[in-house]
């Protein structure tokens, strides 16, 4: 809590502001810990969600105890945030480690962000406050975010442009904590990094990720916002508009045959004739692969992937020439396989309607050519 000390950069205006925050801690051990972190930072307590607030294994009023799964689980914290006038819901997972964010927004919706919508916010958040705090000597060029590559590029697209380091790692956030550890240890500084899987870590204190400093963090920029009349929803936008629209997909298909999903990615990497990879997906034309699994990359000159080989997990990823990047690879932890899409658009691309068409073509393409789920029995993610 003492350590949180260091992110708070508004505490004054925090104790001030009319903002109200519902939390929900899911049935987990969320509730004390965000109440605390509340405090340091000088605002009210956030409105718990009374039925979700003590420790459950049932979980017993949630369908899936996953915040990720998005508005259909965090019904109580929606209908508990109207009731009280609070325009934000913050939600932790069971183990606190992750956060879901929802904003009642003018029309009388709720939008749930996504982890790579939040990241986006974070980021822009993390830097500009670096920036307004920073000694007159104190150099961009010495300052690092980091992401996991299946997530979005959004932090490199600020990179480029704010003159800051950014660097992916292998997903799973024990790839990001130690990668941080290095670059503490040569004297860098670390101000984000993030997983799209809603998995954030604002500042250095826990070299891991952390839902309880970024549920405060988002409560503290949210606040920040309010005193110029501007929603999450709208910053996000104006990031966008800035570093060029980023709008991505992720979704599964559940398969519970091994053999299976080892043929899937196997038909991959002997495409049209062995040890050759599609050119195209559809009618979408390929420009780069990376294979992690086996530790190629077409982009390298040498042809070797700059990441770790990981040969016990399954992972490749398309970037194609309209400047989407998708990647298909297997859960660690459950009988999935996942894929992830996202559009990187440049800043005078703005016609985010093309854009969301092109990357749903695409995903079609990706699903219907890579991952023929009627041949392959996979079933369809439900929500």
């Amino acid at each position: 809590m003492e350590d949180l000390k260091k992110i708070c950069f508004h505490r004054e205006l925090n104790s001030k502001t009319s903002l109200k925050f519902v939390h929900t801690s899911f049935h987990g051990v969320g509730h004390d810990y965000v109440q605390l972190a509340f405090q340091v930072f000088g605002f009210k307590p956030p409105i718990p969600v009374p039925e979700q607030k003590d420790p459950d294994p049932d979980f017993s009023t949630v369908k899936c105890p996953n915040p990720e799964e998005g508005e259909s689980v965090l019904e109580l914290s929606l209908r508990l945030a109207e009731k009280e006038n609070a325009r934000i819901v913050l939600a932790t997972d069971p183990d606190a480690d992750r956060l879901a964010v929802a904003e009642l927004q003018e029309n009388g919706h709720w939008k749930v962000f996504t982890g790579n919508e939040l990241a986006a916010l974070f980021g822009w958040w993390m830097f500009d406050c670096w920036k307004k705090s920073k000694s007159r000597n104190a150099d961009a060029k010495n300052i690092y975010m980091l992401a996991t590559t299946v997530s979005s590029k959004i932090l490199k697209a600020l990179a480029l442009k704010e003159g800051f380091h950014f660097e992916e790692t292998l997903p799973g956030f024990k790839w990001i904590g130690s990668r941080i550890k290095d670059l503490l240890e040569n004297g860098k500084e670390v101000l984000f990094a993030f997983e799209e899987s809603i998995g954030f870590l604002c500042g250095t204190s826990v070299l891991d990720k952390d839902g309880v400093s970024a549920a405060v963090v988002v409560a503290e920029m949210a606040s920040y916002l309010e005193t110029m009349n501007i929603t999450l929803k709208q910053q996000l936008i104006k990031i966008y508009e800035k570093y060029g629209y980023h709008i991505s997909k992720t979704s599964y298909f559940l398969c519970y045959d091994p053999t299976t999903i080892k043929n899937i990615f196997e038909r991959l990497r002997n495409f049209d004739s062995p040890k050759e990879y599609p050119k195209f997906c559809g009618a979408f034309a390929i420009l780069h692969i990376r294979d992690v699994t086996t530790g190629y990359d077409s982009s390298q000159p040498n042809k070797k992937s700059v990441l770790p080989v990981s040969k016990n997990s399954q992972m490749i990823t398309f970037t194609f020439q309209n400047g989407c990047v998708a990647t298909l690879r297997t859960s660690g932890t459950e009988p999935k396989i996942k894929y992830y899409a996202e559009m990187c658009a440049s800043p005078d691309q703005s016609d985010t309607a093309l854009l969301e068409e092109e990357l749903k073509k695409l995903i079609e393409a990706l699903i219907e050519n890579f991952l023929e789920p009627s041949k392959n029995g996979l079933i369809w993610r439900s929500v």
